[in-house]
């Protein structure tokens, strides 16, 4: 490239830098078949990174020139511009989502960059556990795993929830509200046996872990649950249905197919919880959830949590609450726990080579690599098991046993790394994740948020870093 032509490319990289984030307005995508382009691999390795190389990520310390150009590398569009990808899920049981535009994303958010939405104050919390006005048999299983103080929302909520309020709960990911939506409810099951209660999570993944969180609390009660979820046959819970349940936790598409089938009746239900409710608009679930929440009976608890306030979700409160409490917790987008850097990839440079000399480094104990599609991601665990890794996968073209034992082998120690698509940002609680690499960088800013919140969970430090 001629010195002119340079100039003015970098010219307008600067000017594409400076612009303030905002929607591109291109046209709706869905995860692709197609090959991402990102996890090509090339000659074999066997020790670190070279010397003189320039391949370890920068300090955070460092400052970033955000007006400087970006090398463009593969055949990525360079930044600054808007990140337009394919995105996913297989079906609508399993966590299918609708049209999502694309999002300019300045570098500069990817390094220890925290967005403040409330002041943050120094939490003080004014109940513990064994406070609580609930089943004595239940409090004594919530001391068992270790509770003793409550998280921010479960201090806030599960008095009002325990009186009955309709409620909308508004808090970061990997808070608790899992527990504080469930421990008031089953306190609920245990006052009276008949009660039902139905929870709507946006993924396979998350409804696993509301139910697994579930069966915790209700060790030794007679409380049963469903775990009606895409992906896992349903046959099997067309059959677990016919048996005593007070729970039923699913994705909406899957509910609402055996809902059609006349396997659930919701008129029997009086108590709901949409969690995520956010993310399951995000994937296209609106009408699903209109459908399911205009078939409960008009006397009923309800209680939403989401990350976000939308306008969409504002309508769905005015419509299905009841005079709602509104509790926000949410203090900051990104979490204090992690730390954000950047991984620069040079023209020429193989982004799998640069990869594996960041994997091969003591410190990434337990990874979890984030792709853009289906087909990079398997494409992108098959490289680095050729590598030498123990690599796990996880995306919308697994059935639920392939994607549940990925889980449990990762979770275990069993593998190294787990490579994901987006369908596991959301909902997963893994302890111990040392980091989150985004291979491919994410389609908007929220995504980037739920993906790095996969680490520095639960009071650990984690760290996060995005190939750019």
């Amino acid at each position: 490239m001629k010195a002119g032509l340079l100039e003015q490319y970098n010219m307008e990289q600067r000017k594409s830098f400076s612009r303030s984030t905002s929607s591109s307005g291109l046209r709706p995508r869905r995860e692709s078949s197609n090959s991402s382009r990102s996890s090509s691999s090339s000659r074999p390795r066997t020790g670190g990174a070279s010397s003189g190389t320039s391949r370890s990520y920068s300090s955070s310390r460092q400052k970033t020139d955000a007006t400087s150009a970006p090398r463009a590398f593969s055949s990525r569009p360079p930044l600054g511009r808007t990140f337009n990808a394919s995105r996913g899920g297989s079906s609508r049981g399993s966590g299918k989502r609708g049209p999502r535009k694309g999002q300019h994303i300045d570098i500069s958010r990817f390094i220890n960059k925290t967005v403040i939405t409330e002041e943050a104050v120094v939490f003080t919390p004014e109940h513990l556990f064994k406070d609580f006005i609930i089943d004595e048999r239940l409090k004594a299983n919530i001391l068992t795993k270790g509770y003793n103080e409550p998280t921010p929302i479960q201090d806030r909520v599960i008095p009002h929830i325990l009186h009955g309020h309709d409620l909308v709960g508004i808090a970061n990911t990997g808070t608790g509200k899992t527990a504080a939506f469930l421990i008031p409810l089953i306190n609920k099951v245990l006052a009276n046996p008949k009660e039902k209660v139905i929870v709507m999570a946006p993924t396979r993944e998350l409804a696993q872990q509301i139910e697994m969180e579930l069966k915790g609390f209700v060790k030794g009660f007679k409380i049963f649950s469903v775990c009606c979820v895409g992906g896992a046959a349903i046959g099997r819970q067309i059959s677990d249905l016919r048996y005593q349940h007070n729970f039923i936790i699913g994705t909406p598409g899957r509910i609402k197919d055996l809902i059609e089938r006349k396997c659930i009746n919701l008129a029997d239900f009086k108590s709901v919880v949409l969690d995520e409710a956010d993310r399951m608009l995000d994937m296209g679930f609106i009408h699903d959830m209109r459908y399911m929440l205009a078939l409960m009976p008009k006397e009923r608890h309800t209680l939403f949590f989401s990350a976000t306030l939308s306008p969409e979700i504002g309508a769905l409160i005015k419509d299905f609450l009841k005079e709602p409490v509104m509790v926000s917790v949410k203090t900051q987008d990104t979490s204090k726990n992690v730390e954000q850097d950047v991984v620069k990839i040079k023209s020429g440079e193989d982004k799998l080579e640069v990869l594996h000399d960041l994997l091969i480094q003591p410190e990434f104990k337990k990874v979890l690599i984030f792709g853009r599609t289906k087909h990079g991601v398997e494409k992108l665990a098959v490289a680095l098991g050729k590598k030498g890794f123990k690599a796990q996968s996880i995306h919308g073209d697994k059935n639920q046993g392939q994607r549940q034992r990925a889980l449990d082998t990762f979770k275990k120690g069993m593998a190294q790394i787990l490579v994901a698509t987006d369908v596991a940002a959301r909902g997963l609680d893994i302890a111990g994740v040392s980091h989150v690499i985004n291979f491919d960088i994410p389609e908007t800013y929220d995504d980037y948020v739920h993906r790095i919140g996969r680490t520095g969970r639960a009071g650990q430090k984690g760290k996060a870093l995005t190939f750019i």
